[in-house]
């Protein structure tokens, strides 16, 4: 990609809002070091230093948009007690639009506490309720967002679902057939433990584990660079046969990221990540930047490049984190962008 065209599809992420509905996570790290092994188990004793909080989940994918350039309308539900407030919070510091962010009091907020000694991630701990949410809140989030899409007042609809209870299948196909009605592009971060199954999205955006899983297609290693991984190619077919999205981006970790069009298209774009740290959120990330490129007036395949160098920026750093302007511009560079 040449710079001015970078330069234009990345000034066009000002003012484009999108919104996310999805499951809320508040991710919790508390950093410490290793001072010894337990006398009442063979573990180690992490002695923490401090403890920091961080937006996970659709959250995460909110913040990426943001530090991106584009705007967010937040949806999603979490409980009434210490955790929510945090995440409130949090999403307030990032001038996130949140009045669509309910609150259920016979739930706790979905929460991942991570123990970290230096670097290395040693258990992680999660606290959440999974059940269905009242319905009477999930109606409220439906007439909100269906009015926006109606007075199309937001430019494209990220779906982010990490199996917590927010993310429906009926829900989803009554807002994805409004959006396509209208013009409002979809995108959708699938959880395979669910079998939504909605026709018509702008993209899919799975990574390899859970495309073969959504096939229902036991999974095989790699059985050689994608351009020539059949099996891979014969999930993406299926999927397209069940789902029939426009666009499906699967990432693949070190083997980058494969692109296929409706049109039977296939891109396949390596790897950027120079040094990986930590993959937390890495997929929030790539569903951000490739969602909000595409509703910037940028190719598929053009997405693809951008979402891969933000990726490769994020799995960099350590923790669930963003990705800037300025880094995702740094990471084309390092490569010789001109």
């Amino acid at each position: 990609m040449k710079r001015l065209r970078l330069d234009q599809i990345i000034k066009s992420f000002h003012g484009k809002r999108i919104a996310v509905l999805g499951d809320l996570i508040l991710d919790v790290y508390a950093w410490g070091k290793v001072s010894r092994i337990s006398p009442e188990a063979p573990v180690p004793v992490v002695r923490v230093k401090n403890t920091t909080y961080s937006l996970g989940g659709a959250a995460n994918v909110m913040r990426n948009i943001v530090t991106l350039g584009g705007k967010v309308c937040a949806f999603g539900i979490v409980g009434e007690d210490a955790k929510a407030a945090i995440l409130r919070q949090q999403l307030a510091d990032y001038g996130i639009e949140a009045s669509s962010v309910l609150a259920d009091s016979s739930r706790r907020t979905t929460e991942k506490q991570r123990i970290v000694a230096g670097s290395q991630q040693v258990v992680r701990i999660d606290y959440e309720d999974t059940g269905h949410v009242r319905g009477d809140l999930m109606e409220r989030l439906l007439g909100e967002l269906l009015r926006l899409v109606h007075a199309k007042e937001i430019d494209a609809i990220i779906f982010e679902d990490y199996n917590k209870g927010v993310i429906e299948k009926g829900m989803i196909q009554k807002i994805t057939a409004a959006a396509r009605e209208n013009g409002i592009m979809t995108a959708l971060d699938p959880h395979p433990g669910q079998r939504l199954e909605v026709k018509g999205l702008s993209v899919l955006k799975p990574n390899r584990a859970e495309a073969f899983e959504l096939a229902g297609v036991y999974q095989k290693d790699p059985s050689g660079p994608p351009e020539k991984d059949e099996s891979l190619h014969e999930v993406a077919a299926k999927l397209f046969e069940i789902w029939e999205p426009e666009w499906m981006l699967i990432t693949m970790g070190p083997q980058g990221m494969a692109l296929f069009g409706k049109d039977g298209s296939r891109e396949f774009i390596p790897t950027k990540a120079r040094e990986v740290f930590d993959v937390s959120g890495a997929g929030d990330t790539v569903v951000s930047a490739f969602t909000l490129a595409l509703a910037s007036g940028a190719s598929a395949r053009e997405a693809a490049e951008i979402a891969n160098h933000a990726a490769g920026v994020v799995v960099g750093k350590v923790g669930t984190v963003s990705v800037t302007t300025e880094e995702l511009v740094a990471s084309f560079e390092a490569e010789g962008l001109k």
